[in-house]
């Protein structure tokens, strides 16, 4: 099938996905469900483009199980989160901003939903892919596995911290998290380059790199990192603020050492 049907396939699908979201949240308030359906529906859209898709069956069998898994493992995890807890402090501050409009929700819901056709172009490119080059795909295959494992590893650690009544108001530093302040983010973002991988040899291949540059930009820039940064400054205060200065924002580094106070004498 044509790339450009596979995309608007994937697309419409989605909006329908989250309009029917849009439609839970207004029921329990809580727009969490946003980032479960993206999940869900960025793995689908990498299993149905697979499966639509003219090239080669290696690539496109590779994109169907790295794309799905890792979809379906995220959605998962975000739905206990959604389940379990209260709406999260981030979409509570755009309820309160937006005086719970339901027309603003409805349209930032079909914004996530455009927002998976643009992260779907990489699958695009893989599917489409004609030639099955063993060292790039053992390669996407070994990216997948590090990003993937990463960003599980990150979830659990943040999740058991967070599950302890006494760490309330505290600043996760276990684990990854003690060389980034968002090491879940930046596997993420190493994910993308899964696609990169898998699509060398095809003609759409320049797509490809729309997944880690955009991934970047909305990490860095839009609804990741800034965010997440200032909800937790509302909520742990000093301490993140500390954090914020002994640990990398973004690509694990080891934690700068405190400076010895010019006060202390002999």
């Amino acid at each position: 099938m044509n790339a450009g049907w596979a995309l608007l396939i994937a697309w419409l699908l989605a909006a329908l996905g989250m309009t029917l979201g849009w439609g839970w949240q207004q029921r329990h308030a809580n727009a969490g469900i946003v980032d479960v359906l993206w999940a869900a529906g960025l793995g689908g859209s990498a299993v149905l483009i697979a499966s639509l898709g003219d090239g080669a069956s290696a690539p496109r069998v590779l994109l169907a199980l790295c794309g799905g898994i890792w979809g379906a493992r995220l959605a998962q995890h975000l739905w206990r989160r959604v389940r379990r807890e209260n709406e999260d402090g981030r979409y509570q501050a755009l309820r309160a901003r937006w005086h719970n409009s339901a027309l603003k929700f409805l349209a930032f819901f079909q914004g996530q939903a455009a927002s998976i056709a643009l992260f779907a172009l990489p699958f695009v490119a893989v599917a489409d892919n004609p030639r099955s080059e063993p060292l790039a795909l053992g390669a996407g295959v070994a990216m997948w596995m590090i990003a993937v494992t990463g960003e599980a590893l990150a979830d659990t650690q943040l999740a058991r911290f967070r599950a302890d009544p006494a760490h309330r108001a505290q600043t996760c530093r276990n684990g990854l998290w003690r060389y980034s302040r968002h090491p879940n983010y930046f596997f993420e973002w190493l994910h993308w380059f899964t696609y990169v991988l898998l699509a060398i040899g095809s003609p759409l291949w320049a797509l490809s790199v729309v997944g880690p540059l955009a991934m970047g930009v909305f990490l860095c820039f839009v609804s990741g990192i800034p965010f997440t940064e200032q909800q937790a400054l509302r909520t742990r205060g000093t301490d993140y603020r500390d954090y914020q200065r002994s640990t990398s924002i973004l690509i694990p580094w080891p934690p700068k050492r405190p400076r010895p106070s010019s006060a202390r004498r002999p």
